[in-house]
């Protein structure tokens, strides 16, 4: 396949701009795993319940997935830059209120409101990247650089959140936002110009809810699948009263004239594929996080800054991955190979991963970096398809889908691989330990690995030992079977990209005028819906 080049060509103003862009991507990137080196100190002086402090950890995200689709409509219909600085003072102010939080309350309703700002700055600086670069190959680089940013924020945000609580004190970690957000509120009015679609219509206002109702059951009842290490009534109750209300939402937005989610979106060749691999990736993602930081802890003995040090190697390769996945498509690779082999890749970062013993810790950072490398090729190419097969006008609606997408899915992740090591690891322990401790002491140790190895450190001498040494085999075990779990779902993805992306010609203008024909045959996506650019103003 050779690729078309459409659109005027971005110069130095643009790549200012995009440079300034992506720190508001670093910054919500990186507030994902900032808190982790920051619990012991937030409890002690602030003494959270329990309770208290799985909601200081989640309700960032809740408030981040919740309304990314709503912030997605807003900035197309009210505009992308204001919503950019309306987001960006939300997180400053938000992130000044959580560093001085003096109590627990206070931190959580901080924490919100620094994922509402979120929630508006993700869409946002992914739409603006749409409108900065019209033309395909410099949009195509520059998401591939936008794609490995955010993988590595990740990965950033626990490291730097492991220097700050070792030198300053515990809300240092939020003050990090503040300079950044101030910068942004200076050059983004300088350097960024305006979009918005000229002909909105209404704002669909009891969508917002329906949304919101529709994700949050969903992300709740998975993280809490994760974190219960199980599949529970609540949390199969919560998903299903969300795929419920999905249902409703979606059947609003069929049948309303100004829907906040065009369904048209959906018609556009490789739009809703890009949804499903997009997830697909998050999915292997965070799956493979939840073990690898916890083998790198419990299993290798790390310390929580040297294993968040360690875990910055694959990052190298991240960086790497997604401009090379990019220039092979401008050189005419065709799109869906390249994903493809991006997903056999990461399903070889499985395969490595799942070779590893309890004393591995370079095969776990080199199947860590292979799959990492696989992913983020996936996504920058699935992200560009998302954001360049629409029309400009609805760049923010189609970001905000694809990251609500990529949420579920990391989510998913957690979940699915999390409960099938765990399951493993529990038949193991119990196997190996026998009628030996206590009920109640066996109960806790087949809990979690972190329970085994802090009994492990209350008994004295070979017993100890043993109990750490069986508790380090079973969740290894457990990780080796979930990683060929993994390992196989990406082979999935990689025939599900090439039977639904080979077709799929270049993106931009020209592929937008380009009409899809619906089942009945006729035009879905004629000139007129194209030629309705989205117009700048300064």
């Amino acid at each position: 396949m050779t690729t078309t080049s459409t659109g005027p060509r971005a110069g130095r103003r643009e790549w200012t701009a995009f440079v300034v862009l992506m720190l508001p991507l670093l910054l919500v990137s990186m507030d994902v795993s900032v808190l982790y080196f920051a619990v012991p100190a937030i409890s002690r002086e602030l003494h959270p319940s329990s309770t208290q402090q799985l909601w200081i950890f989640d309700i960032y995200a809740f408030a981040l997935a919740g309304l990314l689709i709503t912030m997605g409509a807003l900035g197309d219909r009210f505009g992308r830059r204001k919503l950019l600085l309306f987001g960006a003072a939300a997180f400053g102010a938000a992130s000044v209120a959580a560093a001085y939080a003096q109590s627990a309350g206070m931190l959580i309703a901080a924490r919100a409101v620094l994922g509402i700002g979120g929630a508006t700055l993700m869409p946002s600086t992914m739409a603006l990247v749409r409108n900065l670069f019209p033309e395909e190959k410099q949009r195509a680089k520059a998401i591939a650089i936008w794609s490995s940013a955010m993988a590595g924020g990740i990965a950033l945000g626990s490291v730097l959140s492991g220097v700050m609580i070792e030198h300053f004190w515990w809300g240092s970690v939020f003050l990090i936002n503040v300079p950044a957000m101030a910068l942004l509120l200076v050059l983004v009015p300088l350097l960024v110009p305006e979009f918005k679609d000229p002909a909105p219509g209404a704002f669909d206002l009891p969508s917002v809810p329906l949304s919101m109702a529709a994700v949050l059951p969903v992300i709740y009842g998975l993280k809490k699948i994760a974190a219960d290490n199980g599949i529970g009534l609540i949390p199969s109750l919560s998903i299903v009263a969300g795929l419920a209300i999905g249902a409703v939402f979606v059947r609003r937005q069929r049948t309303r004239r100004d829907a906040m989610i065009s369904p048209e979106l959906f018609r556009h060749r490789g739009f809703g594929p890009s949804i499903a691999l997009n997830a697909l990736a998050a999915f292997a993602m965070m799956g493979s996080a939840y073990f690898t930081t916890q083998y790198l802890q419990s299993v290798l003995g790390k310390g929580p800054l040297e294993a968040a040090l360690w875990s910055l190697a694959p990052s190298v390769c991240v960086g790497i991955a997604g401009p090379a996945a990019a220039a092979a498509v401008q050189r005419g690779a065709n799109r869906a190979y390249v994903i493809g082999a991006g997903f056999a890749t990461a399903a070889i970062g499985y395969g490595i991963l799942a070779l590893a013993g309890t004393d591995a810790l370079w095969t776990v950072l080199i199947g860590a970096a292979v799959l990492a490398s696989g992913i983020v090729t996936v996504m920058s190419l699935v992200t560009d398809l998302a954001i360049g097969t629409v029309p400009p006008e609805r760049a923010g609606s189609a970001a905000a889908l694809l990251e609500t997408g990529q949420e579920f899915g990391g989510a998913m992740g957690m979940a699915v691989l999390g409960s099938v090591g765990t399951a493993v690891y529990r038949g193991d322990v119990k196997d190996s330990l026998g009628a030996g401790p206590p009920a109640g002491a066996l109960d806790q140790l087949r809990e979690t690995l972190g329970a085994a190895v802090a009994m492990a450190g209350s008994l004295k001498g070979r017993a100890g030992e043993q109990l750490l040494d069986t508790a380090r085999e079973a969740f290894t075990h457990g990780m080796r079977i979930a990683c060929g779990a993994g390992a196989a779902a990406l082979l999935a993805g990689a025939v599900l990209a090439l039977a639904a992306l080979r077709r799929v010609g270049p993106t931009g203008p020209t592929a937008a005028a380009t009409p899809s024909t619906g089942g009945d045959g006729t035009a879905v996506d004629g000139e007129e819906t194209a030629d309705r650019e989205a117009a700048p103003s300064h």
